[in-house]
């Protein structure tokens, strides 16, 4: 267990990140609609605002998270993970210093900015630091316990916000989201991956091409974003990644699709409040926080990532499915149980990716499923976000205030009939990636 004691600081860090972040999650909704429909339940231009902004978000970190995570394998991950966190603190300090209508503006068009850089990088980085550190064998555990620390940071954020006011919450988001780049900066070390040695990383100028070769690299690295050709062919260098992506893709858009509708569908269906909200998030959270730190490594070494992977979908759209229909109040209490096997699912398609592609490409293979999944981002609003706001209206065809949500597990049962396909293969070693020449400019 080794390779746990060389991410402790690595796990502090992203625990501080999520505690952050989901301090105010319960209190966004609530600042949403006093915002723009203040004294009602049920607001479209709420979450029409919410499904534009998870679009255009899922745009920006389309181009952002595979660029970032191949300079992460130039320049190391702890270099990079300084942008995302430091710019994820500026909209907080917005929000805890006011929170009327004209502030509230600023922050979403600020916010949306930041997004579109922060949203998922902090994870792509980590997860590609973990890879570094960890041998093949271990890395389902190891991711695994990535998304527990993860999960507990969002359970202690989501119970903090629970006794907290509102522009408390903010405040103290604010000021540990400051702490995490603080602790990050003085205490994380770059991975143990060389990014200044003399090898040649595959793909990459050789330094004693050139008298100042380093520089020449390093100017490359920043003038080439990952163009659509290249995501192309690292998803044709291995059946098994292009079968991952396309599971990630369609696990991203239920994913998606239930967070841009679920708070609105419940606030206006139960009239939930911060607090039920904090509470709903906490049961999923905690059951996740349980399973991702203490189940999911043993059953890892039992099962594999693959079968893992396969009971974490189906558990997915069984939930999906189960809000969509609910009939009375505890049902989406009961629903949220669940999550004890849907966080499965994350880490095994990354520890699976992981596996494809050799030690200079893993922030470029996490980037591109991360990217994947921004484009999971940006489609689900667009489709979700309208038919939320119909059938949540007096003007619904018919009955169904949870609809759009049992579209949504639509998409799931597709990644789950998909992770059927998915065999376990070896891992890829270095020669075998020089080989496929996918790394290649």
């Amino acid at each position: 267990m080794e390779w746990v004691y060389a991410l402790v600081h690595l796990f502090v860090t992203v625990f501080l990140c999520n505690f952050s972040a989901f301090m105010v999650l319960p209190a966004i909704s609530d600042v949403t609609m006093a915002a723009l429909c203040p004294g009602k339940d049920e607001c479209s231009s709420a979450i029409y605002l919410t499904g534009f902004q998870q679009a255009i978000t899922g745009v920006g970190t389309l181009v952002a998270t595979p660029l970032i995570g191949n300079l992460s394998d130039e320049y190391g991950r702890k270099t990079l993970l300084t942008l995302p966190m430091s710019l994820a603190i500026v909209p907080l300090v917005i929000m805890a210093y006011d929170r009327t209508t004209y502030y509230f503006y600023v922050y979403t068009v600020i916010r949306t900015l930041t997004d579109m850089v922060c949203e998922g990088t902090v994870h792509c980085l980590a997860l590609a630091y973990v890879a570094d550190e960890v041998p093949h064998n271990r890395r389902a555990s190891a991711f695994g316990l990535l998304s527990g620390v993860a999960s507990a940071g969002f359970v202690c954020g989501t119970l903090t916000a629970r006794f907290l006011s509102i522009p408390s919450a903010f405040q103290a988001a604010a000021a540990f989201a400051v702490l995490a780049v603080v602790y990050m900066k003085t205490f994380l070390k770059e991975s143990s991956r060389s990014f200044s040695d003399s090898s040649n990383p595959i793909g990459k100028i050789p330094k004693g091409s050139f008298s100042d070769g380093q520089t020449v690299r390093r100017k490359e690295s920043f003038s080439r974003i990952p163009s659509v050709d290249d995501m192309t062919c690292l998803l044709k260098s291995s059946l098994t990644f292009s079968q991952s992506a396309i599971v990630a893709f369609f696990n991203g858009v239920g994913e998606s699709g239930l967070s841009a509708c679920l708070l609105y569908y419940l606030k206006a269906k139960f009239h939930f409040n911060k607090n039920q909200f904090a509470d709903l998030l906490l049961i999923a959270g905690i059951a996740g926080t349980t399973s991702q730190l203490l189940v999911m490594p043993l059953l890892a070494s039992i099962f594999g990532e693959v079968t893992l992977l396969t009971v974490g979908l189906c558990a997915s759209w069984l939930h999906i499915f189960l809000y969509g229909l609910a009939w009375s109040f505890w049902v989406p209490y009961v629903a949220s149980m669940f999550s004890i096997m849907v966080v499965f699912s994350p880490p095994c398609i990354r520890s699976i990716v992981s596996k494809q592609v050799g030690p200079d490409e893993q922030g470029k293979a996490q980037g591109c499923i991360s990217g994947i999944g921004s484009i999971a981002k940006i489609m689900s609003p667009l489709v979700f976000t309208p038919l939320t706001a119909l059938f949540l209206s007096e003007h619904a065809p018919f009955h169904f205030p949870g609809l759009s949500i049992m579209c949504t597990g639509i998409a799931s049962v597709i990644a789950f009939i998909q992770s059927l396909m998915i065999r376990a293969a070896p891992p890829i070693s270095t020669s075998k990636v020089a080989d496929t020449g996918y790394l290649h400019a």
